[in-house]
């Protein structure tokens, strides 16, 4: 049905994805609508179609599914259109003064003549030549926002398009859809096909060519880790994204790479005696990670210190006694300006920093701990008794880009703006992606001794590049490889287990440990119920520990054991739907308070607080992939979802920015890389050798610090440990890291 009204009141305005509460008049009766209601204001006429809908809450309301919106036509209208915060400078008197000099003429003026607002008293020439650009403006956006909202852009990003391309937005849109896939993040090229589709552009345009192939090298990047890829690797996909063959457009194909490669924003590459493509981009970063990598190495105060006599004061002050590779690694740390340790769980790393620390306070002056990820720098902290920071926090996000910022952090410190710490110790560096590294290298000053700790074995970063195993592999930079185990009670298993599976050899099941165990079940199903059980009953009670510090770690999303269904099990059992309980549904999940959720991706925008011991509060901005929280507060007048992560910052998020949140009783192994959980509950199915591999097994087993429980069948244990696939990651750190020092500053571009 169709609904004709006038907007008395906007009651409630998402401006991340447009979700509007307002009351309009409508035939004397005041009525309130809901529903994607982009730059709506007071006393525009609206004409709007859906359906009257009852809320258990709030009553009956029109839900809208299409609208389109007219300018006021009465004085008292206009009045209110103006006065609503619509243009900046006028509030209600100057509405009021404008409509009693122009009256119903008053929106005409202000499109066609808005220099004769220079008559209205209070309103210079200079304050009406802004007036007339602010309203053009707006109207401009509105209307592209609401065509690009009929292709399920949101209202956000739908700004951002008009932002960066003005008033040529419609019209590139309709033109080259294919364009957002380049020139805006965020936009897939699922939704500029879809685009495309609509205004008809065949789809075997040179346009959809291009944006296919800029798609392959961003997807590869941004989902596989890849910096590059074999030409070959690239016509199959491209293939497969487009359902045409490209082999058969070869020639078209080259243009289309020539084009790209002249605009800077593809590279042709021959790595191994192979022909590669690769984003500039990543290009860049890898070949700046690795020049600076040499000069921070090369350019470095040789200390030459004998570090045997402090490492025996270490021992007696510590009652330990240092393996052999262990106080190797101490000294290259101490003696060189990057060096990289790398050990398994219980290799003494830990005991090795706080070595290093103590050597190196006594000639280097400041000191910065670092990690990738919170949980990493809060575990560092409490392991080392210093003071840690997440790599994003002690660099300082910086906001000053202006609209860049939602798409790319910059930091405070920087190129420019040195670190000022003398020497910078990172941990669980697995997980750092080749983009953080560079602004971390970036920012070191000159003379800076870094050291590089991680664990070569685990799972590589989720983000670009394979940063540590390509550092390693170069044979350029001075590493230590621990393999002696330091660290290990009599009773504990974990560690020896671990150490076991990446071996390649069945770990110790036979549950006699305190802290190893495993459960056999054959059928899927049972597994489920077994963990399910295992969460919610037995090890709380077996521990004496809340539910919430146990930690499911699945190989897969999808399927019997997958999160998905895992998390749906566990929520229902932990924290069920009961009358009254508030819940926030979205498109995957329902959240209810005391749920306990992750973020999925980097938000650089997202705004946080966190109290302080005086009572006042800590502000701040960006949340990341992989902080964990519980949900504390759903507020149903904003349509917002509270979460308070585990270092304190409570968060409000927007229904759009909700999206990035998931349940994470139970998490993919993936997304536990750098994190230590209490207890950890492994299923182990049968699947794709692709995915249920050694090194996956092993990165799960290693996030546990009291307990491990294996549920599954031995036989399909055995085929996972027997597994020691490693997926290809093409990434060019390494190659540039090998060649000589005068080449390259050559490269640099």
């Amino acid at each position: 049905m169709t609904l004709n009204g006038v907007v008395e009141s906007i009651v409630f305005q998402n401006k991340e994805n447009g979700f509007t509460v307002a009351r309009i008049s409508s035939n004397k009766e005041l009525i309130t609508i809901v529903g994607k209601l982009s730059k709506l204001y007071q006393g525009q006429e609206i004409h709007a179609v859906g359906n009257f809908v009852k809320d258990a809450r709030f009553g009956e309301q029109f839900k809208v599914d299409s609208y389109t919106l007219s300018e006021p036509k009465t004085t008292d209208g206009i009045i209110r259109f103006l006065s609503s915060g619509l243009i900046k400078g006028i509030g209600p008197i100057t509405a009021k003064n404008i409509v009693d000099k122009f009256g119903e003429e008053t929106l005409d003026v202000i499109e066609l003549s808005p220099l004769k607002l220079a008559e209205v008293h209070g309103v210079t020439l200079k304050k009406a030549a802004e007036i007339g650009v602010a309203f053009m403006e707006i109207k401009k956006m509105q209307d592209v926002v609401m065509f690009l909202q009929n292709y399920n852009i949101t209202t956000k990003m739908a700004i951002k398009i008009f932002n960066r391309y003005g008033d040529n937005a419609r019209e590139i849109v309709q033109q080259n859809p294919y364009k957002l896939v380049e020139d805006m993040s965020r936009v897939g090229f699922k939704t500029a096909d879809k685009i495309a589709l609509n205004v008809g552009i065949a789809p075997d345009s040179e346009f959809r060519l291009r944006a296919g192939l800029v798609h392959i090298l961003n997807e590869t990047s941004e989902h596989d880790g890849n910096t590059y890829l074999p030409f070959e690797d690239v016509l199959v996909s491209l293939s497969r994204l487009l359902n045409f063959d490209v082999t058969e457009r070869l020639e078209e194909l080259e243009h289309v790479i020539d084009q790209l490669v002249l605009e800077s924003i593809v590279k042709r590459c021959r790595f191994n005696d192979v022909d590669c493509l690769m984003l500039v981009k990543y290009y860049n970063t890898e070949l700046k990670v690795a020049t600076k990598l040499f000069i921070l190495n090369e350019g470095i105060d040789k200390l030459s210190i004998d570090v045997s006599g402090q490492i025996k004061e270490f021992e007696m002050f510590n009652k330990i006694e240092f393996h052999d590779d262990q106080k190797k690694a101490i000294d290259l740390a101490v003696n060189n300006g990057v060096c990289v340790i790398t050990g398994g769980p219980g290799t003494g790393k830990t005991t090795i920093i706080k070595c290093i620390l103590r050597i190196l306070k006594g000639c280097c002056g400041r000191i910065a701990l670092l990690a990738p990820t919170g949980r990493a720098a809060k575990r560092m902290s409490e392991s080392c008794n210093e003071e840690a920071s997440t790599i994003h926090r002690a660099l300082m996000i910086d906001y000053s880009g202006g609209e860049t910022k939602e798409d790319t952090a910059t930091f405070f410190f920087n190129e420019t703006n040195k670190f000022p710490y003398d020497a910078v110790i990172v941990d669980e560096v697995s997980m750092v992606d080749v983009n953080l590294m560079l602004s971390l290298l970036s920012a070191l000053k000159a003379g800076t001794r870094l050291i590089l700790v991680g664990d070569k074995n685990q799972l590589p970063s989720v983000g670009a590049g394979n940063v540590l195993s390509d550092i390693i592999s170069s044979n350029t930079i001075a590493c230590a490889q621990l393999s002696h185990i330091y660290r290990q009670s009599e009773e504990s298993l974990i560690i020896t287990n671990a150490h076991a599976i990446n071996d390649g050899n069945m770990p110790i099941i036979d549950n006699k440990s305190r802290d190893f165990f495993f459960e056999k079940r054959e059928d899927v199903s049972d597994i489920a119920k077994t963990i399910l059980n295992m969460v919610s009953t037995r090890i709380p009670k077996f521990l004496n520990i809340n539910p919430l510090k146990i930690q499911v770690l699945a190989p897969m999303r999808v399927g019997v054991c997958g999160i998905d269904n895992l998390n749906a099990l566990i929520q229902d059992r932990l924290n069920p739907a009961e009358k009254g309980k508030k819940e926030y549904r979205l498109e995957h999940y329902v959240f209810r308070i005391g749920d306990k959720v992750m973020q999925t991706s980097n938000n650089y925008t997202q705004m946080w607080k966190r109290p302080r011991e005086n009572g006042s509060w800590e502000l701040g901005e960006a949340v990341f992939n992989g902080d964990i929280g519980l949900v504390t507060d759903i507020n149903e007048e904003t349509d917002s979802l509270e979460v308070t992560f585990e270092d304190g910052r409570i968060a409000d998020y927007t229904r759009e920015d909700a999206k990035q949140m998931m349940l994470s009783y139970a998490i993919t192994i993936h997304k536990s890389q750098g994190s230590e959980f209490d207890v950890v509950i492994i299923p182990v199915i049968a699947g794709a050798s692709s995915i249920l591999t050694r090194n996956l097994l092993y990165t799960a087993v290693t996030r546990a610090k009291k307990m491990v429980v294996l549920v599954g069948t031995k036989k399909n244990l055995h085929m996972m440990i027997s597994n020691n696939y490693t997926a290809k990651r093409y990434s060019a750190l390494g190659i540039f890291l090998q060649k000589q020092s005068k080449n390259l500053g050559d490269l640099i571009k």
